[in-house]
C-alpha cells in the first residue's frame, strides 16, 4: 500500500493550532486541503493564518513565492461537512472528548467515500474507542502529530484494535511522503511518547516532594548532567501544568491506576492554585517581569583529593578514571571488583547511584549518572546526615577538579538522572514486550518526539543490560509501592544476559 497520490484532496476538521499545523503540512507536501470547523467563520480565519505562515516561510527563504501561491490556491475553507465528500483522507483535530469525536466521525462516514481514510490526532484518547462508533472501523487510524506540526518530524501512526493493516500502512507511507518520520504504534494509553516519557516528569517531581532538591537544581542536573534539552519543571511550565497533568492522569487511569504512572500531588496543588506555567505567568517558576531567575544549588569550592583508590572500573562511569588522571589526580588500582566505587583519602567511598541510600553505609557519597562525563558541566552528589563532612568535601573537590559544578542533594535513592533513565528504559522494554512498537521505533519516537539525547534502548545498550534492572530492584526494596518494581520484560532481559555470561545471580 502506497502513500496517497498528491492529486487526492485531504481534509482537516478542527482548526485550532494543531489542525492548522496538520493542514499546512499536507498543503506544502502538494495536496489540495479542505478546512472545516463547526464554528462559522473559523475555517476562513484558519486559512488566513496558514497563508500568513506561508508568507513568513517565503521571507525566510524556506519556501519559494511560486510554491506559496500554488499552496494558497489549493487551500479551501469548507462551509459544510458535505464539502469533504471527495477527500481521500480526513484528519480530525477537534476537542479531546470521546463523544465529540465519535459523533463527528459518524457524520463523516455518511459523507465520504468508502475508500476514504479516516484519522484522529488524539493524544490521550483510545483510537479503538473513537473508531468504535464507525460502521467500518478498519479504515480508521491514529495520526498523532506533535506541536508545532510543521516543524516537528515525528508522527505516531496508531493502529486501533479494528484498524486494517492496509489503512495503517497507507497512513504511515503518507506521513513519510509528507516529509515526516512516522513510527508504527499499537493503541495503548499514551501511545509511545506519552507512555514512556512519564518518568521524566514523575521522578523529578518525586525528588522535589521528598525535599531532595529544589526545581532549579533538579532541572540543572537533568540538563547539564543528563543531557536533556530542558528540565522537567521548566518543560512542564512551557507545556502548561494543566495539560501535562491531564495527560499523566489519563495514562494513569487508562492503566487502571498503575503505580508506575501515579500523578504528582505537588503538581496537582500547582494546578489547583492556577499556577499553570508560562501562560499564567507563574508555575514552578515565576515569569513576572522583574522576577529573579531561580538558580540551582552549587557547592562552594573544595580541595580535591590527591588520590583515589578504585576497586573496579566504575561501570557506566568508567570514563571518570581517565578524566581524573588528566586532572592530575592519582588513581590507585586495587585488585577488587566492586564495580562502581572509589575510596577517598578520608576512607569514605564515592559510588555511582545504584538505588540504595547513603544512610545505609558507614560513609558513602553517591554521584549521579551522566550522559557523557567528559562533556557534563554539572554533577549531583547525594549524602546523608551521617556522611563525614570530609568525605563530602573530598567528593565535591574531586568533581570540581574535573571542571564540573557540583550540586549536593538529599539522600535520594537513585538520585535524579539515574532513576529517571532506569524507569524510562524499563517502560520502553515493557512496551516492546507487549507489542506496542519496535525497539527502533521507540528510540526514534523518544528522540524526535521529546528530544531525548538517546533513545531508551540506546541508553540500555550503553549502560549494560543489567544496569536498569539492578537499580530499580534496589529502589523497589526501599519503596515497595510498586512504582519502581521492574517489569517482567526488563527482568527477562537482564536475566537472559546474565545467563549467557554464566551468572546465577
Amino acid at each position: 500500500m502506497t502513500a496517497l497520490d498528491l492529486s487526492s484532496p485531504v481534509a482537516v476538521v478542527g482548526t485550532g493550532t494543531m489542525g492548522q499545523g496538520i493542514a499546512q503540512v499536507a498543503l506544502v507536501a502538494g495536496h489540495s486541503v479542505r478546512l472545516y470547523d463547526a464554528v462559522p467563520g473559523r475555517a476562513r480565519e484558519a486559512a488566513a493564518a496558514i497563508g500568513a505562515r506561508l508568507d513568513r516561510l517565503v521571507e525566510k527563504d524556506r519556501l519559494g513565492a511560486a510554491a506559496r501561491d500554488a499552496a494558497r490556491a489549493r487551500l479551501l475553507p469548507a462551509e459544510r461537512l458535505a464539502d469533504l465528500a471527495d477527500c481521500a483522507l480526513v484528519v480530525e483535530a477537534v476537542l479531546e472528548r470521546l463523544d465529540v469525536k465519535q459523533e463527528l466521525l459518524r457524520e463523516l462516514e455518511d459523507v465520504v467515500g468508502e475508500d476514504c481514510l479516516l484519522a484522529t490526532n488524539t493524544s490521550s484518547l483510545s483510537v479503538t474507542a473513537i473508531g468504535g462508533a464507525l460502521r467500518n472501523p478498519g479504515r480508521f487510524v491514529g495520526l498523532r502529530f506533535f506541536n508545532p506540526a510543521p516543524l516537528l518530524p515525528l508522527v505516531e501512526v496508531v493502529s486501533g484494535f479494528a484498524s486494517d493493516v492496509t489503512s495503517a500502512t497507507r497512513a504511515y507511507e503518507t506521513a513519510r511522503a509528507w516529509g515526516k518520520t512516522p513510527v508504527a504504534c499499537a493503541d495503548t494509553p499514551g501511545f509511545i511518547v506519552n507512555r514512556i516519557a512519564r518518568p521524566f516528569y514523575a521522578e523529578a517531581f518525586a525528588v522535589y516532594e521528598a525535599q531532595g532538591a529544589d526545581p532549579a537544581t533538579i532541572d540543572a542536573v537533568l540538563r547539564e548532567c543528563g543531557g536533556f534539552k530542558m528540565g522537567a519543571f521548566e518543560l512542564t511550565d512551557l507545556i502548561g501544568q494543566d495539560v501535562n497533568e491531564s495527560v499523566t492522569h489519563s495514562v494513569w487511569q487508562s492503566f487502571f491506576q498503575d503505580a508506575r504512572f501515579t500523578p504528582s500531588l505537588a503538581q496537582r496543588r500547582l494546578v489547583e492554585s492556577g499556577r499553570l506555567g508560562r501562560k499564567t505567568g507563574h508555575g514552578w517558576y515565576d515569569y513576572a517581569e522583574g522576577s529573579e531567575r531561580a538558580e540551582p544549588h552549587t557547592a562552594e569550592r573544595a580541595q580535591p583529593p590527591a588520590y583515589v583508590v578504585t576497586e573496579g572500573d566504575l561501570g557506566p562511569a568508567s570514563e571518570l578514571l581517565a578524566l581524573m588522571r588528566e586532572a592530575g589526580i592519582q588513581v590507585r588500582e586495587e585488585d577488587e571488583d566492586h564495580g562502581t566505587r572509589l575510596v577517598l583519602p578520608s576512607g569514605g567511598q564515592l559510588a555511582l547511584a545504584d538505588g540504595q541510600t547513603s544512610v545505609e553505609f558507614r560513609d558513602v557519597v553517591y554521584f549521579d549518572l551522566a550522559l557523557d562525563y567528559r562533556r557534563a558541566t554539572r554533577v549531583a552528589l547525594s549524602a546523608s546526615q551521617d556522611t563525614s563532612p570530609q568525605t563530602l568535601a573530598e567528593a565535591t573537590g574531586l568533581f570540581q577538579a574535573l571542571g564540573k559544578q557540583v550540586s549536593v542533594i538529599g539522600d535520594v535513592p537513585g538520585m535524579i538522572v539515574a532513576r529517571t533513565v532506569a524507569r524510562i528504559v524499563d517502560l520502553a522494554h515493557d512496551a516492546v514486550a507487549k507489542g506496542v512498537a519496535t525497539e527502533e521505533d521507540v528510540d526514534t519516537a523518544m528522540r524526535l518526539g521529546v528530544n531525548y539525547p538517546l533513545g531508551p534502548f540506546e541508553w540500555s545498550r550503553r549502560l549494560g543490560r543489567n544496569w536498569a534492572y539492578a537499580l530499580l530492584d534496589d529502589l523497589h526494596l526501599r519503596d515497595p509501592s510498586g512504582r519502581y518494581a521492574p517489569s517482567l520484560a526488563l527482568y527477562r532481559h537482564a536475566y537472559a544476559t546474565d545467563k549467557r555470561e554464566g551468572s546465577t545471580s
